[in-house]
């Protein structure tokens, strides 16, 4: 589980400022904010709405009122995305079904549902664009299609074994984003 000090940390590197602008923007010592950082410190009342303000970020996201840890939930998340073996794009219908509904409650869902729509987004961009020239291929004997449906169906497997492995790894407690964001979709 993230802390509230890792957190700003990370929101703080996204927008790309330093720990000395943080500082600036929220008047806060910088003394403070590397402590908050490092956990040493935990913000609280004025000096958290401070943080929040200067980062731009509401409360709510720093502090995680009412969620819960649900690893099961979080192994069934990882696992929507073999659903492309049955329904057409069910890599990004199941897992995004699964993110919305649970990503305000349960602990890392969030994080873990974006990683994962995001890398199947591109992934299904990619697989439909080599689809596609294997049956341009087929239809007008320009090409052999053979070598791209064996691509296609190689990728549609490597994304079949790699999501059994990270719903494995889930299950067994090593929570860590699995799927490699080369573009980003969801922020």
């Amino acid at each position: 589980m993230e802390t509230i000090g890792s957190k700003i940390a990370r929101i703080r590197k996204q927008k790309g400022m330093t720990q000395e602008k943080l500082s600036e923007l929220a008047k806060i010592n910088l003394r403070t904010i590397q402590r908050i950082e490092k956990d040493e410190n935990e913000p609280r009342g004025v000096t958290l709405k401070l943080i929040c303000e200067a980062l731009n970020t509401p409360i709510e996201e720093l502090m995680e009122f009412g969620k819960f840890e649900d690893k099961k939930y979080l192994f069934f998340l990882h696992l929507s995305v073999i659903s492309v073996i049955v329904i057409p794009l069910g890599n990004i219908i199941f897992p995004l079904l699964l993110w919305i509904n649970k990503r305000e409650n349960i602990y890392d869902v969030n994080n873990q549902g974006k990683n994962i729509l995001n890398f199947q987004i591109l992934f299904s961009f990619v697989n439909v664009f080599i689809l596609g020239i294997a049956l341009y291929g087929a239809f007008s004997h320009y090409l052999d299609p053979k070598n791209y449906f064996l691509i296609y169906y190689f990728l549609l497997f490597l994304n079949f074994c790699y999501s059994l492995y990270s719903s494995y790894s889930v299950l067994r407690g090593r929570i860590k984003l699995y799927y490699p964001q080369l573009i980003i979709f969801l922020k």
